[in-house]
This record gives structure tokens, C-alpha cells and sequence, in this order.
């Protein structure tokens, strides 16, 4: 898995429907439908927070990593 930054993620994380709803601090969050994610804006997210982030998503890693790598 790439590493990404939190302003990257936020937007990868788009892709699949979710938009920011509010901030705390340096933590995004983020909905679609009845659940959410938190990201933190960090320059770059280490893999196991990613993991983390795409979980609480509902978004399997190799879909997430097929989807970004056709958007470039």
C-alpha cells in the first residue's frame, strides 16, 4: 500500500462517496450514508492508520488501491 497524505486520503476517500462534514483540529471527518471515518491531516499517514481509516470506511485495501491507481 502507497502512503498517503491526509489531504489525499480525504480525496481518494471521495471517490467513493464521502464528503467532510466537519473538522476538529487536524482530524477530517467524514460521511457516506450512515457511517463516517475520521482522517487525520497529517503529511504522511503511516500504512497501519490507513488501514485503520479504510476499515471504518467499509472499503476493502485492494479495492481502494485499484480505484486511486485508475485516477492517475
Amino acid at each position: 500500500m502507497k502512503k498517503l497524505s491526509g489531504h489525499e486520503m480525504i480525496k481518494a476517500l471521495s471517490l467513493f462517496g464521502f464528503e467532510a462534514v466537519r473538522q476538529k483540529g487536524n482530524h477530517v471527518i467524514l460521511k457516506k450514508e450512515d457511517f463516517g471515518c475520521v482522517v487525520p491531516l497529517h503529511k504522511e499517514l503511516k500504512i497501519g492508520t490507513m488501514k485503520s481509516i479504510l476499515k471504518m470506511a467499509k472499503i476493502p485495501e485492494n479495492e481502494f488501491m485499484d480505484r486511486i491507481e485508475r485516477k492517475k
